[in-house]
């Protein structure tokens, strides 16, 4: 007994001790990567990029792609709701089904024969296939229209089945495209009742990402991923990349299609601006939606992601400055470029490390708990340990200021106080997408398959009722 107490002695706090040393120094360097990008928020705030009061517009049809895969439940909804946002707007909204999703079907076809405005388009093959596919197939039905009626459309918007479209989005876009190939507008996830942990915390990222990260890279004129939501590209831009492509501008084999479009138009030294800012009565010209509430749906969303932007991502497009990279900068400018990417793609080793900071803490418990009730050693943390821990600790409570002040921004002091518990239940989540990613990304290197492993929602998700709200100071 006394022999196998001596070995789990060993084991517990020798693993403790290395799995917190690993933990504090990855910690330690990704919260300073935090830091110095939080620092750079701060020193180009007084920035400002002229308005859009004077600016001319881009006159002509704008088409919106809604790429739909088992969307009965709610693209009904969605549909009336654009289409009476945008009633004084000169758009035709397309919408991507199969032949064999005949609730889908059903469901748009009686709002698709009572108006003009949309389009349904059948794709030939049965579903699903990819959202690029499908939105490909969108841009081909595009093609056949204007070749039909003899016009050319003057932009694309994408937006997706579950979103809350703005009513000054369109003529923000009529703006601000006349100077820049693409434009994003912030995506400000719905926080439900009763969604408060797992649909919250997306309500945190996205406040943060859309807040800062976003701003960011916009006043750098560094390339803007696209978030597949609330973003509009001019026509010529996509007709571009279709040349490019071999007549499709979107990536078949991505599961993040959105995500690289909008990198890839950097690589071209084309111009893509974020913007956010108040439509004519006052409120932020956001693209609202829903997110996930389950933990399982969060995780399979979340793997999607990480898959297609952190591991597939970095084969698709490499690095900027090297020979394969998609990701082009001027020179002088690559190591920005290639730090931006960094923090795209850190996300599997960053829950490597919080995973290690996890259990590294359990496993000192364990050694407490042994040391009261066995006679355990006492576990002796060095001066290098205890200094690592101080800074963690430091920079731990400036990410969760950091987060909460995004948060208050988006939706007010009550959120901005859910966002310090909810760190907590982003860390699980992003854990465990990273071990899915893992095992998406491998079986697409075994297969060369990509399947659309899209969310599913429900009628509830358009029956939240959206509030607005206003621009906050930047």
């Amino acid at each position: 007994m006394a022999l196998s107490s001596a070995w789990l002695e060993w084991l517990v706090l020798g693993a403790s001790h290395e799995l917190m040393l690993f933990a504090s120094v990855g910690i330690l360097l990704i919260g300073l990567d935090d830091l110095f990008f939080d620092a750079l928020w701060l020193a180009t705030r007084g920035e400002r990029r002229g308005g859009a009061a004077a600016r001319p517009r881009l006159d002509g049809t704008i088409a919106v792609f809604i790429p739909a895969w088992d969307e009965h439940r709610i693209i009904a909804a969605m549909l009336r709701r654009s289409l009476a946002a945008w009633q004084d707007e000169d758009v035709r909204i397309y919408i991507g089904c199969y032949p064999n999703d005949a609730a889908t079907l059903f469901a748009i076809s009686p709002l698709v024969a009572a108006d003009r405005r949309l389009r349904l388009v059948v794709n030939e093959r049965d579903g699903p296939t990819t959202k690029g596919d499908n939105l490909n197939r969108l841009w081909a039905a595009l093609g056949e229209d204007e070749r039909a009626e003899g016009m050319r459309f003057a932009a694309i918007v994408l937006h997706d089945a579950e979103d809350h479209v703005h009513p000054g989005e369109i003529a923000l876009y009529r703006r601000y495209l006349v100077d820049h190939a693409m434009v994003q507008i912030p995506v400000v996830p719905i926080i439900a009742r009763g969604a408060r942990w797992i649909g919250g915390h997306y309500g945190d990222e996205f406040a943060e990402a859309h807040g800062k990260e976003m701003v960011v890279r916009s006043r750098l004129g560094m390339p803007l991923p696209s978030a597949g939501v609330g973003c509009a590209l001019t026509r010529h831009t996509l007709a571009l990349l279709a040349i490019e492509r071999g007549g499709d501008p979107f990536r078949c084999n991505s599961l993040t299609e959105d995500y690289e479009i909008g990198m890839v138009i950097g690589a071209y030294g084309l111009s893509a601006r974020f913007v956010d800012e108040a439509g004519a009565t006052g409120e932020r010209v956001v693209s609202r939606g829903a997110f996930p509430d389950r933990a399982d749906a969060a995780v399979r969303q979340k793997a999607r992601w990480i898959a297609g932007i952190a591991l597939a991502g970095w084969d698709h497009l490499g690095w900027p400055g090297s020979r394969r990279g998609a990701v082009a900068e001027p020179p002088g400018r690559t190591w920005l470029a290639r730090w931006m990417l960094w923090r795209d793609r850190r996300a599997p080793l960053a829950a490597l490390v919080v995973l290690a900071a996890y259990v590294g803490l359990l496993l000192t418990a364990l050694g407490w708990a042994g040391r009261a009730i066995l006679g355990w050693d006492a576990t002796i943390v060095g001066d290098t340990m205890q200094m690592l821990l101080a800074l963690n600790a430091m920079l731990l409570v400036w990410r969760l200021g950091m987060r909460s002040l995004f948060a208050r921004r988006c939706y007010g002091w009550r959120e901005a106080a859910w966002a310090v518990p909810r760190a907590f239940v982003a860390n699980i989540m992003a854990i465990l997408a990273a071990r899915r990613a893992l095992v998406i990304y491998g079986r697409m290197l075994r297969s060369g398959e990509v399947v659309w492993d899209k969310t599913e929602h429900r009628e509830s998700d358009m029956a939240v009722e959206v509030a607005p709200t206003p621009v906050a100071a930047r």
